[in-house]
């Protein structure tokens, strides 16, 4: 029986479009351009870093980041803000809790991202970083500090995300249930390949993992 549900932050709490559009306005093309590279690297299995590399040679994740900040030391730049949340995420994760699960946010973030989406006041138990705990998915220790934090065992638990690669697959290594979300590029091009039969359920939407839960043994 499922008693926690976890859920990943990025195309599936938040979206990315305003992030990758002032992405785009800082590397000097337009947001077409940008996020057809990134399409690109998400059907070819590369890290998005790559599809800025595609449009700027020699480009330097770290210098480029540390520049914008003093460009714009004010503006939201690579971050989010409550703006950027899925219009069902509250709804959701609302109807989780009163229906008695454990709602916990665990993604690869940094830990400014930790900030922000505890200042959105959602309706979830805990929120973790993967900068906090020092492991990213796909990593099995992530998902053992999941259920440490969870105080459950893995079966209890249902992750939720948008990735086969980084969130379904080891996920279910880790003995946890899961659900994959048709959300963002990532979340299309991974529902539509062989490997998700391997998630227990396949969504649309955070409202039908309430149901997903139930349905679970």
């Amino acid at each position: 029986m499922i008693k926690a549900v976890v859920f990943d932050v990025g195309e599936t709490l938040i979206d990315e479009t305003r992030i990758w559009s002032r992405w785009a306005e800082r590397l000097g093309v337009s947001s077409f351009v940008l996020m057809g590279a990134l399409g690109g690297m998400a059907a070819l299995d590369r890290p998005h870093v790559d599809a800025f590399e595609l449009v700027r040679p020699g480009f330097d994740l770290s210098a480029e980041e540390a520049a914008w900040e003093r460009d714009d030391p004010d503006g939201l730049r690579n971050r989010f803000d409550a703006g950027d949340l899925y219009p069902d995420v509250r709804e959701a994760l609302a109807e989780l809790r009163a229906a008695g699960y454990q709602v916990i946010i665990a993604g690869n973030q940094p830990r400014r991202a930790y900030e922000a989406l505890v200042a959105m006041d959602l309706p979830a138990d805990s929120v973790h970083t993967s900068e906090d705990w020092g492991v990213e998915k796909p990593q099995p220790e992530f998902f053992a500090k999941v259920a440490a934090v969870a105080g459950r065992e893995p079966a209890e638990i249902l992750y939720v995300g948008d990735r086969l690669d980084n969130d379904v697959l080891p996920a279910a290594r880790a003995g946890m249930r899961t659900a994959l979300l048709r959300r963002g590029p990532w979340g299309y091009l991974h529902a539509a390949r062989p490997e998700a039969a391997t998630a227990d359920v396949v969504v649309d939407d955070l409202h039908a993992v309430l149901p997903a839960a139930r349905r679970l043994t």
